[in-house]
């Protein structure tokens, strides 16, 4: 009996060591395509293949957002809401949880680690830094919860990243300025939320290419948070300071820099900024009086690429480990109403919020339908 009763242990606890290894082994690694290759991009020849164990539906999804307080991160969480709320996403929906926590990273690793324990299927998250999530990812693979970052996303080969090109970005507008500033001169870099990985990137991406373009450059970077009205107040201050400039690079907040040249009178410079509609009004109005713009970036309708994902690698497809999504880009003399930009919208709105390739498009009324606040 007691030989029995050892030998059933040592096979349980064998049982159990067997399973968390399983587990904890986290999806398989397979060849590509992807599932909807038009859609699920890999980011490089090179990029792995996930196919995680089919669950049965209806999921619980949670999106964990950082900071909040600008029209892109608002927008972003609309758009997730919306998304959610389509009918044929919504019947494979069981909740859809948002939750933004603020610059406070150890709050929001805090909010991911509650989803975990809660027995969330998937979590989509906005890191607000790339690298001090390594203990929670690791609890969320050998937990079987499939983690998607995107926009800012995670350095990890162990979660899924959906991304653009961000550096590829940064390289865009510094080659505009490079092309339009000929012989080379001062700059206005206004910068977003300093630590994340896309403001990391951008910047790196701009620098390189202002370096290694053998033209003089001085440049003053100032942090704007992709807000406009951080971004023009930092604009302002710059002007008064070292202007003025002979180009400006924005990552967001593009509406407020170019107001912010207007009210101190600096006269129109070639501009390398964000898709606010705003910012490409100004674009097309005064393009005349030498705002010569590039505006290139992705919509905040990438978290609708991020939920789409941790849906089909919950219905086992397979997915790539790093998806690459592309930007939307119209550069001078090509900006057209109605179109590229829209009169009669909000400023505060990001265009290009859409990836047809993935089936996703959003008009402005179903995005500014829904609330910011957290559900």
């Amino acid at each position: 009996m007691i030989k029995s009763l050892v030998g059933g242990i040592v096979a349980a606890t064998a049982f159990v060591m067997l399973s968390s290894s399983a587990i904890a082994a986290g999806p398989e690694i397979v060849k590509g395509p992807a599932a909807e290759p038009d859609c699920f991009a890999p980011w490089a020849a090179d990029t792995q293949f996930f196919k995680f164990p089919k669950k049965a539906g209806p999921y619980r999804i949670a999106l964990a957002n950082g900071y909040i307080a600008n029209t892109w991160r608002i927008q972003m969480v609309q758009t997730a809401k919306a998304y959610a709320a389509q009918k044929d996403v919504a019947a494979k929906l069981k909740e859809f949880k948002v939750v933004s926590t603020g610059e406070d990273v150890p709050a929001q690793i805090s909010a991911i680690n509650n989803f975990i324990d809660s027995g969330y299927d998937a979590i989509v998250v906005n890191a607000q830094n790339p690298t001090a999530f390594g203990p929670v990812i690791k609890r969320a693979k050998e937990a079987g919860v499939v983690l998607v970052a995107f926009d800012n996303i995670l350095d990890t080969k162990d979660a899924i990243n959906v991304n653009v090109d961000q550096k590829g970005l940064g390289e865009l507008w510094g080659k505009w300025l490079v092309s339009h500033v000929p012989n080379g001169g001062k700059v206005l870099e206004v910068r977003g939320v300093a630590g994340t990985s896309v403001d990391t990137d951008r910047h790196n991406g701009i620098h390189e290419v202002l370096d290694a373009s053998g033209k003089k450059w001085a440049v003053t970077e100032v942090v704007g948070k992709w807000d406009d009205g951080v971004a023009q107040k930092a604009s302002a201050d710059a002007i008064a300071t070292n202007g003025p400039f002979d180009g400006v690079t924005g990552q967001g907040g593009d509406t407020g820099i170019v107001q912010a040249m207007i009210d101190a009178k600096h006269p129109f410079v070639p501009f390398g900024g964000e898709t606010e509609n705003g910012f490409r009004k100004f674009c097309a109005a005064h393009a005349a009086d030498g705002l010569k713009c590039s505006s290139a970036g992705t919509g905040p309708a990438q978290v609708a690429v991020a939920i789409k994902t941790a849906i089909a690698a919950l219905e086992g497809n397979v997915v790539p480990q790093s998806v690459k999504l592309p930007l939307a880009i119209v550069e001078d003399p090509n900006f057209k109403a109605g179109q590229d930009f829209f009169p009669d919208q909000s400023d505060n709105f990001f265009v290009g919020n859409s990836f047809p390739t993935c089936g996703i498009n959003f008009t402005a009324q179903e995005i500014m339908g829904q609330t910011k606040a957290d559900q």
